[in-house]
């Protein structure tokens, strides 16, 4: 539960530097830079820990497919990121644990059951309100975010399949070295690169240290805590985000924004506590 809170506090600091980064510099080339300071921290802590010899281990098949979601996943929200309030797109992203158990659903049969198809819609429709698409239908920056949920989505399914003898570090490093060489690909394909000054540089190397440390901390959470016991937890997204928004941004999201937030929140641990129950009543002993 600490690793949970404390890896999505940490994404969300490397979050702000990168939307401050955002500002002057393109998306992708922020996105590339960030996975240069990432590399080296993961780097220096396998040379540290003493786990440098297993990194060709982190690109199993397992390992590639969830850091493919993953490079996908991001690139979707850098870019959302750089258009986008930062509690809006959180916000937005964390209809991932529904579209995962939509995915559970259609792939491994698991019934989903009537309340917890009432849970789903309304956090989608907490996601809509969030969105606020117009006349127009949904603006693009709002439909990467959508994309960066679904990319995540996928990134945890397939990250079950990644065997628990290979230490979190090493499909971490992994995980960076494959978003990295994807944004650098984007930058040189799309963007005009811009010379970052050394404060953005600083940033990104804030942030390089901080994903890293973030990844680290949700893989372990996931790792050494039950789902059910650990879920919950995965909402504190949106108060950091919430709070990065205000104290650093300045900017509050609207009040609609405001109940799509707290909707796709109450509905997430909603559905949470509703499996931790009937997980509980099929412990029970049946009495005689």
């Amino acid at each position: 539960m600490v690793a949970m809170c404390f890896g999505t506090g940490t994404f969300v600091v490397c979050d702000t530097f990168m939307k401050l980064t955002t500002a002057r510099l393109p998306p992708f080339e922020v996105l590339f830079l960030r996975g240069v300071f990432a590399t080296i921290c993961c780097a220096g802590l396998l040379v540290i820990l003493g786990q440098w010899r297993d990194f060709g281990r982190g690109f199993t098949w397992a390992s590639l497919l969830r850091a493919g979601f993953e490079t996908a996943s991001v690139l979707c929200y850098i870019v959302a990121l750089a258009g986008m309030p930062i509690a809006d797109v959180i916000a937005i992203e964390q209809t991932a644990p529904l579209i995962l158990i939509l995915l559970a659903a259609s792939i491994w049969r698991e019934r989903i059951g009537p309340l917890r198809i009432v849970l789903i819609i309304a956090g989608f429709i907490g996601a809509l309100l969030v969105a606020q698409p117009n006349a127009n239908g949904f603006s693009a920056t709002a439909l990467l975010a959508f994309a960066c949920a679904i990319g995540t989505a996928l990134r945890d399914i397939t990250g079950r399949s990644v065997p628990a003898a290979i230490p979190a570090l090493v499909v971490t490093t992994a995980t960076c070295i494959i978003v990295m060489a994807a944004a650098g690909a984007g930058m040189v394909l799309t963007e005009d690169i811009v010379m970052p000054s050394g404060r953005h540089l600083l940033y990104l190397a804030v942030a390089g240290l901080f994903v890293t440390v973030g990844h680290f901390g949700v893989f372990m959470a996931y790792r050494l805590g039950t789902p059910g016991a650990i879920a919950p937890f995965f909402y504190s997204f949106a108060v950091w985000a919430v709070l990065s928004g205000v104290v650093v941004f300045h900017e509050l999201p609207n009040p609609l924004a405001l109940v799509g937030i707290a909707t796709i929140v109450v509905s997430g641990l909603a559905i949470v506590l509703l499996d931790r129950r009937r997980v509980l009543a099929g412990a029970l002993p049946i009495p005689e």
